[in-house]
């Protein structure tokens, strides 16, 4: 079984910075995407960021130039650094990894960004 633990998530002013973290345990051979998504209030579960086992990256048009992924490979670790957070980000962000084709979840992490 795989485990996914994420942190970093809480209260934060509009404008500042949060860095959320994932760190994946069990069973892994290798990674083959890591990404993080997040719900927010009355809508759908939806792609934040994505990043492949080639260090390409992908982002959703409203965090583009705010946040960026990266990944630790040796640490089974993804991070997003969420600068100029918005109102609009608040959200429950949940990190995922795809290895050996099924793709496992995290629990979530709760972002709150007051006006």
């Amino acid at each position: 079984q795989v485990q996914l633990v994420e942190s970093g998530g809480g209260l934060v002013q509009a404008g500042g910075s949060l860095r959320l973290s994932c760190v994946a345990s069990g069973t892994i051979f290798s990674i083959n995407a890591m990404g993080w998504y997040r719900q927010a209030p009355g809508k759908q579960r939806e792609l934040v960021a994505i990043i492949v086992s080639g260090r390409s990256t992908d982002y959703a048009d409203s965090v583009k130039g705010r946040f960026t992924i990266s990944r630790d490979n040796a640490k089974s670790t993804v991070y997003l650094q969420m600068n100029s957070l918005k109102p609009e980000d608040t959200a429950v962000y949940y990190c995922r990894i795809t290895t050996g084709g099924i793709n496992y979840w995290g629990k979530g992490t709760l972002v709150t960004v007051s006006s």
